[in-house]
């Protein structure tokens, strides 16, 4: 991705400030065999540019004075609530020195997964990027991970993944780390309990017509109740 920069002739506070009035943003590039350069950039081109998933995990050419160079974004300062880049950290890049980047991982395949589509599980990425080590020339976009084969109980491991050619995970001593987690769905099993026991509802209308026939009994037992005061009345005469 290339974009433009000017070189900034300022620095301090006011001037930075004074800067981002008329629409730019400042910033520096460091790094390399060169000394630190002070620039600024367009802030509308630079927002959007920061949008894109691309500009911060690749090798770009930034462009100034008719010049291009090789750059990492490293850093970025934005305004606590406002829409606006306050500052901007590139690094230059040399072809032969190894890269530290953070690159995403771009997860696609886990609805036709066996966890997902026949055992009533869900595929929870655990990990969104991950920290690699590789040549400039070697830096991947992104890392594509397929979850197709997922299954219940079992979890992708970062071992688990192809990595391209030339780059190599890096960890800080975690082994072998957890990317993805297939978890149960909260009710998915009972699903076919109920599915069994709706069987049995064609049986309901015979069960409703014997109630007429259990409530007449109770009715029936009321009227030897009824007669009894009556053959007691004589007695009470003699």
């Amino acid at each position: 991705m290339k974009f433009v920069a000017f070189e900034r002739a300022k620095q301090g506070t006011g001037a930075s400030r004074r800067l981002r009035i008329t629409g730019r943003t400042p910033g520096i590039v460091y790094g390399g065999s060169g000394q630190p350069q002070l620039i600024e950039l367009d802030h509308n081109a630079l927002w959007h540019a920061l949008k894109k998933e691309v500009f911060h995990s690749t090798v770009l050419d930034m462009e100034i004075d008719g010049k291009d160079n090789k750059v990492l974004l490293r850093d970025v300062q934005m305004h606590p609530f406002r829409q606006l880049v306050l500052h901007i950290d590139f690094q230059r890049v040399d072809a032969t020195t190894l890269l530290h980047m953070k690159v995403p991982l771009h997860y696609s395949g886990d609805e036709n997964s066996p966890a997902v589509k026949t055992e009533g599980c869900i595929a929870n990425h655990v990990v969104t990027e991950i920290e690699i080590k590789c040549l400039p020339g070697d830096l991947p976009e992104f890392i594509a991970v397929d979850l197709s084969g997922l299954k219940k109980g079992v979890s992708l491991h970062l071992n688990d993944i192809k990595l391209p050619k030339g780059v190599t995970a890096v960890t800080h001593g975690k082994n072998n780390p957890v990317l993805v987690s297939v978890v149960m769905v909260a009710g998915a099993e009972p699903v076919a309990a109920d599915a069994a026991a709706s069987a049995p509802a064609a049986g309901a209308p015979a069960a409703k017509a014997a109630a007429p026939a259990t409530k007449a009994a109770p009715a029936a037992k009321a009227a030897p109740a009824a007669k009894t005061p009556a053959a007691k009345a004589p007695a009470a005469k003699k």
